[in-house]
């Protein structure tokens, strides 16, 4: 492993928050350092070089590189040490070898790294190492984080010069003042470091990028997962920014496309109408029934649109396409039956699997208001149950979760039972035609 601070030095041109987060400005022995950025600021990058780093400066070292689930560490972590060790001009079998079996990469001085999950923290107890790295930190619970930081034990060898423990991660910032703020900000200890990078700082991204996440995303989805900045993001309402703005007088067009998305709540069972354009949607309508079936609700809708001259383009939950028993048609089955018998040319826009709660929300909140100001979900009075979700569906306290009402209260409170379902109905068809992806 000769000359490796050459190779290094020749192969990288570091930004300011990697530098940062890489070298250690203190004398403890033991380095804690979070490096929370925006997407595309270099965070996992940054993360597994200086693994690599480490494990050459100190030979017979022994690493844990962890996320919360194996496929994050699989396919993000591991394939970034791949790359650095290929760009860094390190040969497998020649330099380090990698036991796929074991998931370790062993290099030639002696030195391990071990990548695993940390699904199971209990299972990592008896290690002794010399250095954590951990992927996604604001994902694990902050008991695992507090294990590891006991796992920094291994025997220091003679010829580690200037050695410090080191547990570092790297992160998108936390979606509610988690333990991580706690830690790194309101209790910090002199030897921990909270390096921000904002996405905006990477030079090396394309001129556009940071341009059309502004667009896409909402103000507040924006400060924290673009600037990398700690914010309030689910505390609150789960819609935010709504406004007299997003509340038109909508009318309903026959000879233009009518896009059905629907959930399958029994009680109640909730469908929401709208026409969209490119950038838009116009929720004009909505059908909430009780105690009803798919068949009903067919019924319903037929009794108020009788004739729509143009296609009819059915969105919604993706378990509507489960059949519960052998005999029994799906929910889309029972849709297509009905509105093609009437006439009707259907086209069906379905996700095969729903997607996360989380990414539909962000979707939602981005058409409501996106960081540039610009509004792009329409609602009209007649979709009061709609209206009732936007103004009314919270999240519990300094959680990403959303407070639904138990039993007892929707005993107490009639009203509370109409949460959640007419939102999800909305949400099914904004996050179809207007996902955000992670670019």
């Amino acid at each position: 492993m000769e000359n490796i601070e050459k190779r290094k030095l020749n192969k990288y041109i570091l930004l300011d928050a990697q530098k940062a987060f890489l070298e250690v400005p203190h004398d403890y022995s033991l380095d804690v350092a979070v490096y929370q950025g925006g997407y595309g600021s270099g965070k996992t990058f940054a993360g597994s070089l200086l693994g690599i780093i480490l494990a050459l400066l100190y030979p017979k070292i022994k690493g844990l590189v962890g996320a919360q689930t194996f496929p994050l560490v699989r396919d993000t972590t591991l394939a970034t040490y791949f790359e650095h060790l290929e760009n860094m001009g390190f040969k497998e079998k020649i330099h380090y070898e990698y036991h796929k079996l074991d998931n370790i990469i062993a290099f030639q001085n002696g030195s391990k790294i071990l990548f695993r999950h940390l699904e199971d923290p209990d299972k990592l107890k008896s290690l002794n190492l010399g250095f954590v790295q951990i992927e996604e930190m604001s994902d694990i619970p902050e008991a695992t984080f507090q294990m590891l930081l006991g796992r920094l034990r291994q025997k220091k060898f003679g010829a580690w010069k200037n050695f410090r423990y080191r547990l570092f991660g790297h992160t998108n910032p936390e979606q509610s003042k988690g333990w991580i703020y706690k830690n790194f900000v309101e209790d910090k200890k002199p030897n921990y470091r909270l390096i921000i990078a904002p996405t905006t700082q990477n030079k090396y991204l394309p001129p556009h990028f940071v341009d059309e996440l502004k667009k896409a995303y909402d103000e507040e989805y924006f400060k924290i997962n673009v600037l990398g900045q700690f914010g309030d993001y689910s505390s609150g309402l789960v819609v935010k920014d709504f406004s007299d703005e997003n509340i038109q007088v909508l009318e309903y067009q026959n000879d233009i496309v009518l896009h059905l998305s629907c959930d399958f709540n029994v009680d109640p069972m909730c469908w929401v109408l709208a026409h969209i354009d490119a950038d838009c949607v116009y929720f004009f309508d909505e059908l909430v029934i009780e105690n009803t079936s798919t068949q009903k609700a067919c019924e319903e809708f037929l009794h108020r649109y009788p004739n729509h001259k143009t296609q009819i383009v059915i969105n919604g939950d993706a378990s509507g396409d489960y059949r519960n028993s052998a005999a029994e048609m799906t929910n889309y089955a029972i849709i297509k039956k009905n509105l093609e018998a009437y006439g009707y040319n259907i086209k069906f826009d379905v996700r095969s699997f729903n997607p996360s709660i989380k990414s539909r929300i962000a979707a939602f909140n981005a058409k409501i208001k996106n960081a540039n100001g610009e509004r792009c979900v329409f609602i009209d009075k007649k979709c009061k149950y709609l209206l009732y979700n936007i103004n009314n569906l919270r999240y519990k306290t300094g959680t990403t979760l959303i407070d639904l009402p138990s039993h007892e209260q929707i005993k107490s409170d009639r009203a509370a039972k109409f949460l959640m379902h007419p939102f999800d109905a909305a949400s099914y068809l904004v996050e179809f035609y207007w996902a955000i992806a992670k670019k």
